[in-house]
């Protein structure tokens, strides 16, 4: 990514988060569990107050989701990054990237290559443009099932806030193996997948969420019978 592209990144999502948050403006921060991570997020004047109606129905409509690091992805990043061993020469596909936290650290810890996966642009833009502030090379995509059929490792962290993606914990599972980290779902215990842990953590910047949101639990992907 070149510094003009950037640039042109940088104005595309303000000029995206400005339609529901006019006030707002991305800075570029160090996370506080992976400082060596730095992501182009909401800046630290992020209203505390009580939104307007209309600016609250307006994020519900069109939520900027990669304008957090979520509790999950700080949380797998940081596993990552401590436990190089899961992802070194292999193939990582992170499915719904949102900021990138997860495909940069993966990146970082060795991936020999590294496949955002997300519907939404705006996701794809703001990982390019995350991608280029850390210094790694990513792929981008939005189709799943070319991003599956190549992946040795897939990664995902709060997908499940929609339940409707539930059943993609089966299709991951085409992949050799599954690192998946949920904050969102009470007592989840998707077939085929084993705890590896819990650490706590909260949204950056800090939404001043429920305290139920800030455990994250690691789950991987059992060996195929």
């Amino acid at each position: 990514m070149t510094s003009n592209q950037e640039r042109v990144g940088l104005d595309a999502l303000h000029e995206r988060l400005h339609r529901v948050l006019p006030a707002v403006s991305l800075s570029c921060q160090a996370l506080p569990k992976t400082p060596q991570i730095r992501l182009w997020l909401l800046n630290e004047l992020f209203p505390e107050q009580a939104l307007d109606p209309q600016i609250v129905n307006a994020i519900m409509e069109e939520p900027p989701y990669w304008s957090f690091c979520w509790a999950s992805g700080q949380v797998l990043a940081e596993f990552l990054l401590a436990n190089p061993q899961w992802v070194q020469g292999r193939c990582v596909v992170d499915v719904g990237p949102g900021s990138g936290v997860v495909a940069i650290a993966a990146a970082m810890a060795g991936a020999s290559r590294v496949i955002a996966c997300d519907l939404d642009q705006d996701a794809l833009t703001a990982t390019a443009l995350n991608a280029a502030e850390n210094r790694v090379n990513l792929e981008l995509s939005q189709d799943l099932d070319s991003a599956l059929a190549v992946a040795d490792l897939v990664t995902a962290a709060d997908i499940l806030y929609d339940r409707e993606n539930l059943p993609l914990l089966a299709r991951f599972q085409q992949a050799s193996q599954v690192l998946l980290a949920d904050s969102r779902v009470p007592d989840l215990n998707p077939p085929g997948y084993r705890l590896l842990g819990q650490w706590q953590s909260c949204t950056w910047p800090d939404l001043g969420e429920s305290s139920e949101y800030n455990g994250v639990r690691v789950f991987a992907s059992e060996p195929s019978p």
